[in-house]
């Protein structure tokens, strides 16, 4: 798929998020939406790509190509505006599990989005190459993704 499908493809899904959510008067309810709707995009792409790593699905290299492709594709877009400040559990404790210390001086956030980026990175050079090639790439975004959650992102409770 070339890049102006898979930004086409992104945009309507974009539409598709904020034109809902424009009906909110609220901004930061929009970017949380927003930050949310991108999120879904990654664990709808990255979640096979994980089973087809540990063996939980058939491995198809067109299909983790695609997936990998359209992951680093995400990190194309200009997604800042989705992380305004004042976007935590404080302020909207049912809307988002986004936690306020994302936003606080001493953040790592930026190390962790550092992370997250290089692991899409590996995992999309070597994604159509097997499984075996793949696993270890994708252990790693695993553990990308993992290590923000743990740190920036509301527990769920049992």
């Amino acid at each position: 798929m070339n890049k102006s499908v898979v930004f086409a493809a992104l945009s309507l899904v974009g539409l598709a998020i904020a034109l809902p959510a424009s009906a909110d008067n609220d901004p930061k309810k929009v970017a949380i939406k927003a930050r949310q709707g991108e999120m879904s995009l990654r664990v709808f792409n990255a979640g096979p790509l994980f089973a087809m790593a540990k063996g939980d699905m058939p491995y198809d290299a067109q299909l983790a190509e695609k997936l990998a492709g359209n992951l680093k594709a995400l990190l194309s877009l200009d997604n800042s505006r989705a992380w305004m400040p004042g976007t935590s559990t404080d302020e909207y404790a049912n809307d988002t599990k986004a936690l306020p210390k994302i936003w606080e001086a001493d953040s790592k956030i930026g190390e962790a989005g550092k992370k997250y980026k290089e692991a899409v990175a590996s995992l999309a050079e070597v994604a159509g190459k097997g499984p075996d090639a793949m696993k270890e790439k994708a252990n790693d975004l695993g553990k990308a993704c993992k290590g923000c959650h743990d740190d920036y992102r509301k527990k769920e409770k049992n």
